[in-house]
This record gives structure tokens, C-alpha cells and sequence, in this order.
């Protein structure tokens, strides 16, 4: 009978010793530039695929859109136990002003125990031990009782369109379950997420000489205010989160007390609609009345609540203003989502975290959206984890500490034994 605990240790100690090789890894793939937008994942896609190709693993080519290109490679045994993904991807946001760095963020250099650049933290360390893990498996001939796929995926950051969701639609992939290398903390994978609901309102008005105002035309930007006003009133809803998922809201929470105790303040927001006015436009010139106002705006949504029940409330609102409006949905959309906890690949990860650091695991919730929400709307039970500096994501001076980098990989490995090779 084969000892997991053994194979286990094995992997572990295997990552541990050429974890040079995992650094260099991740150094190289953030000297990548890989935007997004524009989002071209060329140079990006051909890279990894060049690194598997090494150890003789396929990979497949989808262009989804125009230079953005979702990658698969598979091992272990399609015929027989279960399948499991792996998933991450290229696409990092844009560096910004330069001048605000204070190193090169394409530069991928270690130093002082942590990995600099662009995506260190989201999410090109976490990729990089999901390609080396899988690579190891390959390279190390570990006969696997069912499958592993790796699917590398171009478009996150700027929603996703062409990437898992795409990959899904198209019935590219399906497994039983997946792991996400998204940004986490050490020792909590995320396992649920608020829903999104983003719509740009636009409020209508009638121009006219700024001289008149408000006695002539009818002020759209004044209209908009009023009903920035009532929107905001959406934080208010009183929610009833159901029972079965006010455990993982109480753990949560714990969470936001114990682990990132900066966000202790921030616990309501587990149970509330989040509501950011984003952007505003509106106006041609200070003496004219505005004859349109557009606003974005980002709503978070808790369990308990939909988005229709939420765009009745907004339209019901108002409706009581007598204003010109129309709401346009757009970007980020779904409901509240999660992974029960007890499922076999939220198991897989959270025991392995324990197994590798000796420190207690367990999944929270995300107070924002990300990828994993396409795998449950396809009934695949997904968790996210990863390293990360989690003040560091999507800001200037990226990075994350070199050892959380190894951590992870060791996870990614030992987890695929305990999944696959389930009794």
C-alpha cells in the first residue's frame, strides 16, 4: 500500500532542493513584460510553453483573442479517479508612472529575501510554482491515479472574457475540482467571494447658459448627485445571510480580528453591499448646464442578495426622483459564490498548508470577485492560494517574499498526492 505521507515528503524535499531553479523561474517570467491591457500573452505563453517542453510536455494552443493565448497540459491518467486543475495566469495590470518605482518592475530581481517586479504578488510567483510543481510531477515519473491539467490562462485583470470563462464556454476544460495560485494569505486560501454588480449610470439633461442655472434647462450633473445619494443607500439593506453559509462569514471574521488585523474595522463588509462611486463625467464647460453625467460604480455583493433584487432597488429608488436616466451593466457580474470547505479540493490545499508549515489552515472569505466564480458556475469546486505581500498587489514596488514563493510550491505538489490519490 503506498504511503502518501512518504511521496509526500518526497516532493517537498525535491522542491526544497532545486528551488533555485523554482526562483529563476519566477524571476524570468516577470522580465516578461505581459500587460493587460493591451494584453499580448506572446512572449509570455511561448516562454512556459519552451520551459515544459523541456520535460516533454505537450502543451496546447487557444487563441481566444487577438495575441492572447490559453495554455493546457495534462499528465497522470485520464481514464481512471479524478481530475484536477491547476490554474493561473499571465496577464499582469500596467506598471503605471514609472518614476514611482523604486525599482525596475520588469526587473525580476531577488533581493534582500524578496522577489521585485510586476506581478511577484498577482500572479506570477503563485504560476510559477503551479509550472514547477507540475513539471516535477512530470520530471520525477510520479504515476498518478487520475489527471492533473495545468491551464495558463491570458485575461484576468481586466475581466477575464478571454480567458477561463472562454476556456469553459468552449468546453476546453472540465475536472472535479481546482486550485486557483491567485494572491493569499499564508496560512487562508480563499474559498468564497462576494458577487459584482458594475453599471455605469447615465442621467440626462437639458443644456442651457450657465447664467440661468437653475431657473433654465435641467442640470444633469445635479441629477446624478441626487442619485449617487440614493445608490449609496444600497450599504443600508439589512441582509439575511443564510444559514449555511454563517460559518463561513463568523470564520471570516476571525480572520479580519486574528490574521490581518488592519481589516478588523472592515468585518461589516462581509454582510453589507459595498458601493464605490468610481468615476464621473460630465459637462463640456463651467457655463454650460450639463446635458449628460456618467457615473461608474462597483457594488460588491454579499450572500442573501441577487443582482436583479439589487437593480430593483436601484431602479425603484430612483424612480422617485424624476430624472432622465438609463443603467448600462458592464465588467465584473455574479452573485455571491463559495466552495463548502469539507469538499475534497479545499482539503487537499488547507491540510497540505498545515503538512508543510505546521501552522493551522484554514478557507475565508474575499470581499472582492476573481476567476474562480466561472469554475462554480460549471460545478467545479475551486479555492484560491498563493503568495503574495498583500499591500503590494496592483500598486507600485510589487514584490513578495521569496520562501512564500517555495512554500506554496511544496503545497501545490503534496496537494495533488492527497487529491488524486484519495481512498
Amino acid at each position: 500500500m503506498m504511503n502518501k505521507n512518504k511521496l509526500k515528503q518526497k516532493l517537498i524535499d525535491e522542491v526544497e532542493e532545486n528551488k533555485a531553479e523554482l526562483i529563476n523561474l519566477c524571476s524570468s517570467l516577470i522580465k516578461i513584460p505581459s500587460e493587460n491591457p493591451p494584453g499580448d500573452s506572446t512572449e509570455a505563453s511561448q516562454f512556459i510553453a519552451d520551459y515544459l517542453g523541456q520535460f516533454d510536455l505537450e502543451v496546447e494552443w487557444h487563441e481566444s483573442s487577438d495575441k492572447m493565448f490559453n495554455l493546457i497540459s495534462s499528465i497522470g491518467n485520464s481514464d481512471q479517479g479524478k481530475h484536477l486543475i491547476y490554474c493561473g495566469h499571465t496577464d499582469v495590470v500596467p506598471a503605471g508612472n514609472l518614476t514611482k518605482w523604486d525599482f525596475n518592475p520588469f526587473s525580476g530581481e531577488v533581493k534582500d529575501g524578496w522577489m521585485l517586479g510586476r506581478g511577484a504578488s498577482d500572479m506570477k510567483a503563485g504560476l510559477s510554482g503551479l509550472i514547477f510543481a507540475f513539471a516535477l510531477l512530470k520530471r520525477l515519473q510520479i504515476d498518478l491515479p487520475g489527471k492533473l491539467s495545468l491551464a495558463i490562462v491570458p485575461d484576468e485583470e481586466t475581466g477575464g472574457d478571454f480567458g477561463v470563462p472562454w476556456l469553459l464556454k468552449n468546453r476546453i476544460i472540465h475536472g472535479d475540482g481546482c486550485l486557483i495560485a491567485e494572491p493569499s494569505s499564508p496560512y487562508n486560501p480563499t474559498i468564497g467571494q462576494k458577487g459584482s454588480y458594475w453599471f455605469e449610470l447615465e442621467v440626462f439633461g437639458v443644456p442651457g447658459h450657465g447664467s440661468l442655472s437653475p431657473l433654465a434647462g435641467n442640470n444633469a450633473i445635479t441629477d446624478a448627485v441626487k442619485a449617487i445619494e440614493q445608490i449609496q443607500q444600497l450599504w443600508d439593506i439589512n441582509i439575511e445571510i443564510p444559514k449555511e453559509v454563517q460559518p463561513l462569514i463568523e470564520v471570516s471574521k476571525r480572520y479580519m480580528r486574528e490574521v490581518e488585523k488592519d481589516r478588523e474595522k472592515f468585518q461589516s463588509v462581509l454582510e453589507h453591499i459595498s458601493v464605490n462611486i468610481g468615476t464621473i463625467e460630465g459637462g463640456t464647460k463651467s457655463n454650460v448646464i450639463p446635458e449628460s453625467c456618467k457615473v461608474q460604480i462597483d457594488c460588491r455583493l454579499p450572500f442573501g442578495i441577487s443582482e436583479e433584487e439589487v437593480s430593483t432597488f436601484i431602479k425603484n429608488k430612483l424612480e422617485t426622483l424624476d430624472i432622465d436616466y438609463v443603467i448600462r451593466p458592464f465588467g465584473f457580474r455574479s452573485d455571491a459564490n463559495y466552495t463548502d470547505a469539507e469538499n475534497p479540493v479545499c482539503k487537499a490545499i488547507t491540510e497540505n498548508i498545515t503538512f508543510v508549515t505546521k501552522h493551522e489552515a484554514y478557507g475565508v472569505m474575499q470581499w472582492a470577485s476573481s476567476d474562480a466564480k466561472h469554475f462554480r458556475e460549471y460545478d467545479i469546486p475551486v479555492l484560491q492560494y498563493g503568495p503574495a505581500f498583500l499591500p503590494s498587489i496592483h500598486g507600485y514596488n510589487e514584490k513578495v517574499e521569496v520562501e512564500q514563493i517555495i512554500r506554496c510550491a511544496k503545497v501545490y505538489v503534496a496537494a495533488v498526492i492527497d487529491y488524486l490519490y484519495a481512498e
